[in-house]
């Protein structure tokens, strides 16, 4: 039997514009129209979600790990569905969960786990985020130093037979490490290329970003700043209009004013995405955690190794929207844009958007974007 429902609120965001007094039509778990209240059909029995906003479900590239479980720990397809759901009820509900640089065997067992994720449709898994090991070791951050080494012929081999068959595969690699040749192989290939972790200028940048790569990780962070005789990548990807970015908007990573400079400066199309770099303790309590050995505290919204260098965000993407808003000046249409269709856009999925035929992922917000309710596929999810 067909079952129908006409979600109305106050304001619905479809992942481009805010429209007042709309109502989704979902039909069979899946969206089949948006519509104004007044032009709601008669075979949709109408759910009045009152004066929230319903958006899309929101959309995070850069997910370490959730529900105390780290993706490079995941041993089983059971860990990495329980760093997913671990994000859900925050709102997200597509995600693509981060290995950071570890061994060549995990990268391999996280990449076979990943596969596996995607043929048994594991809910919000969109595909993986490879963060490593080809770094540079001087912008290693909270990263092994030991851990981190060239890419091989077998590496690419592993990496181009994984984008044939996950959603997405994004891998984020140093311009110094990494040739133009072999970026190009890697994009022509499908998979996602991501500078970041480097300390490379602004012209070994831009060759990277002509041979394919697309994105910068987490922008301003363990890269070469922009100096006014050279650029680095921070100008790159502020300057050159193909690459967008992802940014962690808690206060701590980037300084507020930052944030703001880099907004107005960005050349489009691409954007400016929001990302929460979250780790384990994602849908915990706990105040410390280890991560590759080495323990991380967690303490006054940080996550910090014992020496006070960042290890990954203790943050959500309503959080993050709700920064922008509050300390940025960024207006909340574009920052729902910035945790839905922005990101959805750099990976290519049909995520982040309330269109008909696609999955009706939502989410309704409150005030200052607290969650109230999350559906997954048109199913309500573990809302708050």
């Amino acid at each position: 039997m067909t079952e129908r429902v006409a979600y109305t609120a106050q304001r619905v965001f479809d992942g481009d514009a805010i429209h007042e007094n709309a109502a989704v039509l979902v039909t069979d778990r899946a969206i089949a129209g948006l519509v104004s209240v007044s032009e709601i059909p008669d075979a949709f029995p109408v759910e009045d979600l009152g004066r929230g906003l319903l958006s899309p479900g929101l959309v995070d590239l850069q997910v370490n790990g959730g529900g105390g479980v780290m993706l490079g720990d995941a041993r089983s397809l059971d860990d990495l569905a329980a760093i997913c759901a671990a994000h859900v009820p925050l709102g997200t509900t597509a995600m693509t969960p981060t290995l950071i640089t570890d061994t060549p065997e995990t990268t391999r067992r996280i990449v076979a786990l990943g596969i596996e994720a995607a043929a048994k449709g594991v809910p919000a898994f969109k595909g993986l985020h490879l963060e490593g090991p080809h770094l540079s070791a001087n912008r290693k951050g909270a990263h092994d130093a030991g851990l981190i080494r060239p890419i091989t012929e077998e590496d690419l081999t592993l990496y181009l037979e994984a984008a044939g068959q996950l959603p997405s595969l994004m891998i984020t690699i140093a311009p110094e490490t990494v040739t133009p040749d072999q970026i190009a192989r890697l994009g022509n290939g499908g998979v996602h290329v991501s500078l970041g972790h480097t300390g490379a200028g602004y012209e070994a940048c831009q060759l990277a970003v002509d041979a394919g790569a697309a994105c910068v990780t987490h922008l301003f962070n363990a890269m070469s700043p922009l100096q006014h005789r050279e650029p680095g990548l921070v100008g790159a990807a502020l300057d050159l209009g193909n690459l967008s970015a992802g940014l962690i908007a808690d206060g701590i990573h980037v300084d507020p004013v930052a944030v703001r400079v880099a907004m107005k400066s960005k050349r489009g199309p691409g954007r400016i995405f929001l990302v929460t770099d979250a780790m384990s303790q994602t849908g915990t309590d706990v105040s410390s955690f280890t991560l590759g050995g080495r323990k991380i505290f967690r303490k006054n919204g940080m996550l910090c190794l014992a020496d006070g260098t960042l290890a990954g965000a203790d943050i959500d993407l309503p959080a993050s929207m709700r920064f922008l808003c509050e300390s940025v000046g960024v207006d909340r249409h574009t920052a729902l844009k910035m945790a839905t269709s922005y990101p959805a856009d750099v990976i290519g999925l049909p995520v982040g958007r309330l269109r008909p035929d696609r999955a009706a992922d939502m989410v309704l917000f409150g005030a200052d974007f607290t969650v109230e309710r999350v559906w997954l596929g048109g199913k309500p999810a573990n809302s708050p």
